[in-house]
């Protein structure tokens, strides 16, 4: 590898290291804000879709950008936006500021989603083995840190544009001078509504790509109901179901993030190992076991172990989704991602409501049956993430000489 590709890794990463830190900074200090302006609680939620909602809007947007730039600009200015807004969301006097503060949040980060995932996939192809975990990885490390500034900052009672503005005054300046060693890779951008031979974009119906897509939409959908439902659902829970403290309640998440940062630093090794389809099976089977753990468990500590299987489990669908949607459209991976991205906002919208609306109908334990069930189904459409044999026989398209190493700024 080039000193090129290793700082271009080195960048990226940072960048997910960056924006897992913005996302826990934000969701875990949703009470704060809601006290700040006053939102009361039936406001609350349209507030909260509001994100993904515009998220996708921007996902959207950056498959069609993409066509024109690089995916390295749009990270590169996206992600200072993305910053900027979180400060503005802690710093604003009113519910108005706060709705264009968070309007802004949420269009800016579907762009940086999609883009930074481009860019992994993009990498991890130039690489020839599987890094796209090691990435998500360091997005769990940034969410594990934010959330433990943001339980600082709830701590010492500290003004929401206090515990924003150092945070943001030390990763904005450090993401910008890193942007200059982004690499782009040989993902063509320009996303024909077609797929011809090995994947690449002839032109055509829209409905051949979203034909062969669509089974990774609904991992991905999938993947996100789950992710949601630990995040939204496991305190409470463990505290009105099992029983626990309320000290005790919040113990589940940091857990599943602790794993989810484990099971993914380690989840690129099996990956190289025994394939990306045999991961995604065995991720599968952990996560749906965890959730029949939770749903069956007579006490908090069982459940907390039940929680503790689903971020093992879990983990590793979301990046290998990204990944295998890259070797399906070589010639048109941006594109693939954008769309792909999408169904990110569309499992985390669907999935917590769909809990506490069968939840509050039915009964606690019986909604964890729900992401059981649908992380279960992820097993039908595993054959989507067997490599894609190229003419080279190695599973990836092999990048042309001349794209390899070449950065963001030409270089």
């Amino acid at each position: 590898m080039t000193d090129v590709l290793r700082r271009g890794r080195a960048s990226l990463a940072f960048s997910f290291f960056a924006q897992g830190a913005a996302f826990a900074l934000l969701v875990t200090r949703i009470p704060a804000i809601q006290d700040r302006y006053g939102v009361s609680d039936a406001l609350l939620p349209a507030f909260l879709a509001a994100v993904p909602v515009l998220a996708g809007v921007g996902s959207v947007t950056t498959e069609q950008l993409v066509k024109r730039i690089p995916p390295s600009l749009l990270l590169r200015w996206s992600q200072p936006v993305v910053l900027l807004a979180l400060v503005g969301v802690g710093a604003g006097r009113g519910m108005a500021e706060l709705g264009a503060a968070l309007a802004v949040f949420g269009l800016a980060v579907g762009a940086l989603d999609a883009s930074m995932n481009m860019l992994g996939v993009s990498l991890q192809r130039t690489y020839g083995r599987s890094i796209m975990l090691s990435f998500h990885a360091v997005y769990s490390l940034g969410g594990i840190v934010g959330a433990s500034l943001a339980w600082a900052g709830a701590h010492w009672h500290l003004a929401l544009w206090v515990s924003y503005l150092p945070v943001v005054a030390v990763l904005l300046p450090v993401a910008l001078v890193g942007s200059r060693w982004y690499v782009d890779g040989d993902g063509d951008s320009g996303a024909g509504d077609g797929a011809g031979e090995g994947g690449r974009a002839e032109g055509g119906g829209s409905g051949v790509v979203f034909k062969m897509l669509l089974p990774l939409c609904l991992v991905m959908s999938f993947a996100y109901i789950g992710d949601s439902t630990v995040s939204n659902w496991s305190a409470k829970y463990l505290q009105d179901v099992l029983g626990s403290s309320e000290q005790l309640a919040t113990v589940p998440y940091n857990v599943y993030m602790v794993t989810t940062l484990l099971g993914r630093a380690i989840g690129d090794f099996g990956v190289r190992r025994f394939g990306a389809a045999a991961v995604v099976r065995v991720g599968a089977l952990v996560a749906a076991g965890g959730f029949a753990v939770v749903a069956g468990a007579p006490g908090a500590w069982v459940g907390m172990l039940g929680f503790t299987f689903v971020g093992l489990g879990l983990c590793v669908l979301v990046p290998q989704t990204f990944a295998a949607a890259g070797r399906l459209f070589p010639g048109a991976s941006d594109a693939a991602i954008a769309r792909l991205n999408i169904f990110n906002y569309v499992g985390f919208l669907v999935g917590s409501p769909l809990v506490g609306a069968l939840g509050d109908a039915w009964s606690y334990r019986g909604a964890m049956a729900v992401p059981m069930v649908l992380v279960l189904v992820t097993l039908v459409y595993a054959r989507s993430f067997a490599a894609q044999p190229d003419r080279y026989g190695v599973g990836h398209e092999r990048p042309r000489t001349a794209d390899v190493g070449r950065g963001s700024n030409g270089l």
